[in-house]
């Protein structure tokens, strides 16, 4: 039986693996367009401290949804579907390759198996639920969440702040279960059988040396300016951009609470254990993929879209 041809790229891999250098050089090779597929890199705030692609990067080959949002936005995976359907019929018309990489696997399991088609929460839902978890806790919007949606509650742990939030809000806006809009959802925008999909294997000591060469670049590069502008803005501190590696710790450092030091010792550890759940949660959840290192991942991707 004849292979399918190859319509998209995916690249993915824990932080700091070298994506975003693969996803260059097959860009180059195929005269592609690469696609971002991770839920930080879509704030412009933020270039440095979430390792946007450089300026020279971008002239180099054309990127897409890189620095898009606002930080003042809580974007979602919803709402990156969105945008990424547009991109993606905009390419496919142009007859370009996209090349999708990132590290969020949520998006890549909704790229290629669909996402519940939850209509949009109203903003005063939103802020009513985000309130009272911060001032009431986790565990009693849970149990609160437990009364009035069983099934999809029984599915989180009580601390999961950001999902029982979602819940609720999906539950007080729409009165149905988050579980029931799952059922009927958005089909995928990529199919699995006409894409080759790479997930960046990193033995483990490099990849801990990799993250603490890339913030101390960042340090250098002027993460710390770029997160005193951001702090400038006096956003809500739940907010995902306000939530990026490094911000919470480089904010205490411009707050006097703790030395340079401290702050770039604990942005390191914060995503060093990032890294960890990013390669158990694809191990676990996302079957199919190649896992290898950078160059026996590049040979694979021009061996399938040669």
């Amino acid at each position: 039986m004849t292979a399918q041809p190859v319509r998209a790229v995916l690249i993915a891999g824990p932080t700091a693996s070298g994506k975003s250098a693969l996803a260059l050089r097959v860009a180059e090779r195929l005269d592609a367009t690469i696609v971002n597929a991770d839920s930080m890199q879509v704030y412009r705030d933020l270039r440095i401290l979430t390792a946007r692609p450089t300026p020279e990067e971008e002239r180099r080959v054309p990127h897409r949804l890189y620095g898009h949002v606002d930080a003042a936005v809580n974007y979602s995976t919803g709402q990156w579907l969105r945008d990424v359907g547009e991109v993606l019929r905009e390419l496919e018309a142009e007859g370009r390759m996209p090349i999708l990489v990132g590290g969020t696997g949520l998006y890549f399991r909704a790229l290629t198996s669909g996402l519940a088609a939850v209509p949009p929460i109203p903003v005063d839902i939103r802020e009513r639920v985000r309130a009272r978890i911060q001032s009431e806790g986790a565990p009693t919007l849970h149990a609160e969440l437990a009364r009035i949606d069983p099934s999809t509650a029984s599915r989180l742990m009580p601390n999961d702040r950001s999902r029982i939030s979602r819940a609720l809000e999906v539950m007080l806006a729409t009165g149905r279960s988050l579980t029931d809009w799952h059922r009927n959802g958005l089909p995928p925008l990529i199919d699995a059988g006409k894409s080759v999909r790479v997930f960046i294997a990193c033995e483990r000591k490099e990849l801990v040396a990799r993250v603490e060469q890339r913030f101390a670049a960042m340090l250098k590069a002027g993460a710390l300016d770029e997160v005193r502008a951001l702090a400038a803005r006096r956003l809500d501190p739940s907010l995902p951009a306000m939530k990026a590696h490094g911000v919470p710790w480089l904010i205490r450092r411009l707050d006097g609470e703790i030395s340079l030091q401290d702050a770039a010792a604990g942005a390191v550890m914060d995503t060093r254990r990032y890294a960890k759940r990013q390669l158990t949660w694809f191990r676990n959840q996302m079957p199919g993929w190649s896992r290898l290192p950078a160059e026996a991942a590049l040979a694979q991707v021009l061996h399938a879209t040669g």
